[in-house]
């Protein structure tokens, strides 16, 4: 722990810093000055972000500077914003913190293999921010400490404070921007925590390429003989759930490396959904919410302090945050070999999308490419069916080169290393949402399990006319009527015009990746 930090040398004259402080002291901090501050009856700290209950991807700017315009995958992505503008921002940010009463500083890694890890600041105005940057960051020893030395990378979190708007390129009072020239990211306007964690994401997306590194949205485990198996998916498609696996160690649930030695997380932590959280769906997670833990956003009764796990009224995005270590079987350090197995996470709205398919070479690219999952009824405002969704390389928000790039370096490594590819639909089946039901956890894991023991290795597949993939004809514990789609549904003809609905919504989806793709890439879409 150190007092009066001095922050001089990036602009901020403000004496009341507390560094790398304990989690106790971050929890008296946040219960003296976090206001709706509380303790979970299981001793979690619960905290509201405030107006915003998840990131604001259109407020994010990247800073156009020299040797890294023709890189950027500009766009609505990575909107640029002029150098300018970010020191009108940065500014405002110093300004707010040389006014507050207290600042938070927490130094941490992102990546835990040391050739590859970048040191990071944390600069912030709420203890919460703090706990739960040291919740996500690799928390270094009292060693690394001592020879931190400047970071490579700084967050300064001034989100209480708000962007002007009149400032030109900002669209809201809200502003999360990158500048790889100062190596920064200041963030105005908004207290949701996600921001810091995916802030730190992005930057690895962009620095880790250029070292040959492939940055992936994934969760990572490995088992008992050290196969490595990698879970991409988008938000609530069972990312974090599946990987947590008992009978494997977990490597991380959401942001990973692959480089020439293997997998490794960026994270020292987890960011679990805590929508529906319960001990017999999801033990491991439910564990790891005790002392040190941050629950965001959740509802709580008053007198016992006990979370309602499927309270949504302050928002359907209830988050915990916890060190990766909580996980009883966490693999520390959080690294692995090469992967043996590519899963593809999506929850599929339609209903059409197998339970498990085995996918060629060119259908893995397509599918990472595309990204796929679905948007159901009463998520939003205005979603009264489902819709389809896709976002590239299962996470385009977080993306700063051209997602063929991300997709070229991965299927150079599923090449060299030999890895199998599997698409896994976690959504509905018997029929689209509002008719079907979701996908039984206990099939899911079941397929999960064949997949890990080989038994679908050499299995007996039949082609599925609509995407063109193969689905096994049998998994052990999951009934054969399940694992071909259209047999599951009772209206036959509903399906056809279904599916046909989804495949042209995909094909209309890859037209913007098409001149960048192989023919063969191309070719493995829907019929």
């Amino acid at each position: 722990m150190e007092s009066n930090f001095s922050l001089d040398y990036i602009g901020i004259a403000n004496r009341n810093v507390l560094r790398n402080v304990s989690r106790a002291k971050l929890y008296e901090e946040a219960i003296d000055h976090d206001e709706g501050a509380a303790i979970s009856n299981v001793g979690g700290l619960m905290l509201r972000s405030g107006e915003k209950t998840g990131r604001s991807p259109k407020d994010k700017r990247v800073v156009d500077v020299p040797g890294m315009t023709e890189d950027v995958w500009w766009g609505k992505i990575n909107m640029p914003l002029e150098r300018s503008n970010y020191e009108i921002n940065r500014e405002r940010a110093l300004d707010y913190m040389n006014a507050v009463k207290q600042i938070y500083v927490f130094d941490g890694f992102a990546g835990w293999d040391p050739e590859f890890r970048l040191k990071v600041r944390v600069i912030c105005t709420r203890p919460y921010h703090a706990l739960f940057m040291r919740n996500m960051l690799i928390r270094p020893t009292p060693e690394q400490l001592e020879d931190f030395g400047e970071p490579d990378f700084t967050i300064m979190n001034a989100g209480a404070f708000p962007a002007n708007r009149l400032t030109d390129q900002m669209s809201s009072k809200t502003s999360i921007a990158l500048n790889f020239e100062r190596n920064e990211l200041i963030i105005l306007g908004t207290e949701y925590a996600g921001e810091m964690k995916k802030g730190v994401f992005s930057v690895m997306h962009y620095l880790m390429p250029k070292r040959g590194v492939l940055s992936m949205h994934c969760s990572a485990n490995e088992g008992a003989e050290g196969d490595v198996s990698l879970f991409f998916g988008l938000s609530g498609t069972g990312k974090t759930t599946l990987s947590a696996d008992p009978h494997r160690s977990l490597i991380g649930d959401d942001e990973h490396c692959w480089s020439d030695r293997g997998v490794f997380n960026i994270e020292g932590g987890c960011y679990a959904k805590a929508i529906g959280l319960s001990a017999d769906a999801e033990p491991e997670i439910f564990k790891a919410i005790r002392f040190g833990s941050v629950l965001e956003n959740v509802v709580y009764d008053e007198d016992t302090h006990q979370v309602d796990f499927d309270d949504t009224s302050i928002t359907q995005n209830t988050r915990v945050a916890y060190p990766i270590d909580f996980i009883d079987n966490a693999k520390i350090p959080c690294v692995g070999g090469h992967p043996k197995n590519i899963i593809f996470l999506t929850y599929d709205a339609f209903g059409v999308v197998p339970p498990i398919s085995k996918l060629t070479s060119s259908q893995a690219m397509y599918h990472f490419i595309s990204g796929y999952t679905a948007k159901v009824a009463g998520t939003e405002m205005g979603v009264d069916e489902p819709q389809a969704t896709f976002s590239a390389c299962f996470g385009d928000a977080f993306l700063v080169l051209h997602p063929a790039k991300y997709a070229e370096m991965l299927a150079d490594k599923m090449e060299l290393h030999g890895a199998k590819a599997w698409l896994i639909n976690t959504g509905m089946t018997g029929g689209a949402y509002g008719t079907g039901s979701r996908m039984s956890l206990a099939h899911t894991r079941a397929i999960i399990d064949a997949i890990h023991d080989g038994s679908l290795d050499e299995v007996e597949t039949h082609s599925e006319p609509v995407f063109g993939v193969e689905i096994p004809v049998a998994v052990p514990g999951v009934p054969t009527e399940v694992l071909n789609p259209k047999d599951s549904w009772s209206d036959k003809k509903a399906f056809d015009e279904t599916a046909s609905k989804l495949a042209e919504l995909f094909n209309k989806n890859f037209e913007q990746y098409r001149e960048g793709s192989s023919a063969e890439i191309a070719a493995a879409g829907p019929r």
